[in-house]
């Protein structure tokens, strides 16, 4: 699961120590699914005859997660229905537990909290981005960046280990995307047509402005960009320089491309996300001082901050 390092200007976790929450994120969740992988095993190995039986095992296996609350895990017992039945759905099911957990680091640090919009809850274009990458990709879901106290806003950011990709997602579903000119896609549909502007507009101005903070900082480190569309199909007879068009027939071949990537987190990874954030903006509040931080931390996490 990919690593959420920056919500628009909300504050991240990451931003206050870049070198450790990433390799920290990787451990707790290698940690945690061994145990619940464990844990799951072991019950279905279990006769359960009666619902009684069943609803104490489903208890067991999910009431310790350490990414919820108390009340959380209360909530989660309640709604659970049944032990999964397959790999494929325990593993579902964790990823969307672990969701809400890389929402709060993605939007609060130890002594600060930003308030958030509901919407990201449920975003299905960030959720998917997290749950089918792997965790060695780093995620900047268009951050605002503050380039000489100038918001700006940005596109997606991918950090892997071998460079940056800029991304721009165009929603239409089942249509036809031409290029009209340099600065107007045309978009055709049932028929009719309309007209947006190029996303290589937005594209550009997001590279200049990494490029620009990836130098000052001394990061040699490759950028790409590219436009993408997983319902819709590209017409175009040349690509737009420097850019790469992903449309429905070559989604799943440019996702599987992003799984299939194997390599541990990179200094020059680090150094990039580390640059990068130093110029997003954050907005936060102070967290209220009755506001216990157990809510936000696991054990584990605890350990490393002492």
């Amino acid at each position: 699961m990919a690593q959420l390092i920056k919500l628009i200007d909300y504050i991240s976790r990451y931003e206050t120590d870049p070198f450790h929450y990433p390799t920290q994120y990787i451990r707790l969740k290698q940690e945690n699914w061994r145990q619940v992988y464990e844990r799951w095993e072991t019950e279905l190995e279990k006769e359960m005859p009666t619902v009684q039986h069943e609803e104490e095992n489903k208890k067991s296996l999910f009431r310790w997660n350490p990414f919820q609350t108390k009340s959380e895990q209360i909530n989660v017992e309640k709604e659970v229905k049944s032990i999964p039945e397959t790999k494929q759905e325990l593993t579902q099911l964790f990823l969307n537990e672990l969701y809400p957990f890389q929402l709060k680091w993605a939007t609060s640090t130890l002594t600060q909290i930003s308030y958030t919009d509901q919407k990201y809850n449920n975003d299905i274009i960030l959720k998917h981005f997290l749950q089918r990458l792997p965790d060695i990709y780093l995620l900047m879901y268009y951050p605002i960046f503050n380039i000489k106290r100038v918001p700006i806003d940005g596109d997606i950011i991918l950090i892997s280990p071998i460079g940056i990709e800029i991304i721009y997602v165009m929603n239409e579903t089942s249509s036809t995307i031409f290029a009209s000119n340099e600065r107007t896609w045309t978009i055709e549909k049932n028929n009719k047509t309309s007209k947006v502007i190029s996303p290589i507009v937005s594209l550009k101005r997001t590279e200049q402005i990494v490029k620009s903070i990836l130098n000052k900082h001394e990061v040699d480190f490759k950028i790409e960009k590219t436009v993408l569309s997983k319902h819709s199909s590209f017409a175009f007879a040349h690509e737009p320089y420097n850019t790469t068009l992903i449309g429905m027939e070559g989604y799943a071949t440019w996702l599987e491309e992003k799984r299939q990537l194997s390599s541990p987190l990179k200094n020059n990874q680090l150094k990039a996300m580390e640059a990068l954030l130093t110029y997003c903006q954050s907005t936060s509040v102070r967290r209220p001082e009755w506001e216990s931080d157990d809510d936000y931390m696991t054990p584990a996490t605890f350990e490393e901050e002492e």
